[in-house]
């Protein structure tokens, strides 16, 4: 019997790169910074954003990610990642509810047109005051608080009132701690992450058997490693031994034959 996974209330589509749709890992090298993009959407009209979420091949989720909307309209939102270890990486997209942009978004039409203000005011304080609670102390807890009481002052002007939820600082760190609701992950999708040699290299096939001398015709590893820096001086950087077998040596039902 088949079985679909389900899909959260802000589907998470077309993840890329995804090779053979995720069955084989994407590439890259260390340091190297490649973009991940997805289609991202919701039913109605508040707001969604969403953030990458890289994790190396320990298990440890690197920093956060925010991605940003490719196109205005578009649905397609985007980010770089940078991975820093050899290995297998994971990556995958959250969507997510953001209830703060959404808000932002009505108090800024409906306060300069005196519409509701009392009560847009007081659920942003609300709002605020919630998103403050996912904050660390030492992260900015208290700008967020201290915008979430302004809020709720009811014998200041409205305009002020918004004006403090709006500065700079406060979207600073609510843009480093957002409040996330209705979160929808993506299906983790592997990268694998190799040194910065598999990227690129200028390869010389190298037999060591024929960099003998005079006195001992058939080369060794030891005579071959004199003509290192005469092959470095081509402009190689990768020497490529092919397959060494014994000469005039054959095997036979798990015997050695000579």
């Amino acid at each position: 019997m088949r079985t679909t996974s389900a899909i959260g209330r802000i589907p998470v589509r077309d993840v890329r790169p995804a090779v053979d749709c995720g069955r084989r890992p994407a590439k890259a090298v260390v340091g190297e910074t490649f973009e991940v993009t997805a289609t991202v959407f919701r039913e109605g009209h508040d707001a969604v954003a969403a953030n990458v979420v890289l994790t190396d091949p320990d298990g440890r989720h690197g920093p956060w990610t925010p991605m940003r909307e490719l196109e205005p309209g578009s649905d397609r939102w985007g980010a770089e990642a940078t991975p820093d270890a050899v290995g297998l990486w994971t990556y995958r997209v959250e969507a997510w509810s953001d209830p703060v942009t959404t808000w932002r978004r009505i108090a800024g039409v409906k306060v300069p047109a005196g519409i509701d203000t009392g009560l847009v005011l007081e659920e942003g304080g609300d709002l605020y005051a919630r998103a403050a609670r996912g904050v660390p102390k030492d992260a900015g807890r208290a700008v967020v608080m201290a915008a979430a009481r302004t809020l709720r002052d009811d014998s200041l002007p409205p305009e002020e009132r918004l004006a403090a939820a709006l500065t700079p600082e406060v979207e600073a760190v609510l843009s480093r701690h957002p409040l996330r609701q209705l979160v929808t992950a993506s299906t983790r999708l592997p990268l694998l992450v190799e040194r910065e040699r598999a990227l690129f290299g200028s390869w010389y096939e190298f037999f060591p058997r024929s960099e003998g001398t005079p006195q001992q015709p058939h080369g060794t590893f030891r005579t071959a490693a004199r003509r290192l820096p005469a092959i470095a001086a081509m402009g190689f950087d990768v020497v490529y031994l092919p397959p060494i077998h014994p000469i005039g040596t054959t095997f036979r039902k798990g015997r050695n034959n000579t």
